[in-house]
């Protein structure tokens, strides 16, 4: 049985940090990852909405918060809270690693999986 990848983290153009969440994408900002790394700010978790004459609108849809223990970034969003591991994170914000796993943040949360 494959087994079912809740979302994964990414890195995207300009070092922005692509979230891809169930059938949502999201992103962080690149100037908003060293705020959320080094003073622990809530940064806000983007999503770009098409607009009718074209282009797009980013809208909040969600944030990312670091866990009280220092280990761990929370993403909260429409298609469900999930975590990973900082060490994680900190590898593909500085373009060390292509991707990393999503975990739930609550088992049975969206995007938890069968």
């Amino acid at each position: 049985m494959p087994m079912h990848e809740p979302g994964t983290l990414s890195r995207g153009e300009d070092g922005h940090i692509c979230i891809k969440a169930e059938d949502e994408n999201y992103f962080i900002p690149a100037e908003d990852i060293r705020p959320l790394l080094l003073a622990g700010k809530a940064t806000p978790v983007l999503a770009t909405r098409r607009v009718l004459r074209g282009g797009g609108l980013d809208v909040i849809e969600g944030y990312a918060v670091i866990g009280s223990g220092g280990r761990s970034v929370f993403i909260y969003s429409r298609a469900g809270h999930f975590l990973t591991p900082m060490v994680n994170f900190l590898r593909v914000s500085r373009g060390e690693a292509q991707s990393a796993p999503l975990f739930p943040l609550i088992p049975g949360d969206a995007g938890a999986g069968p």
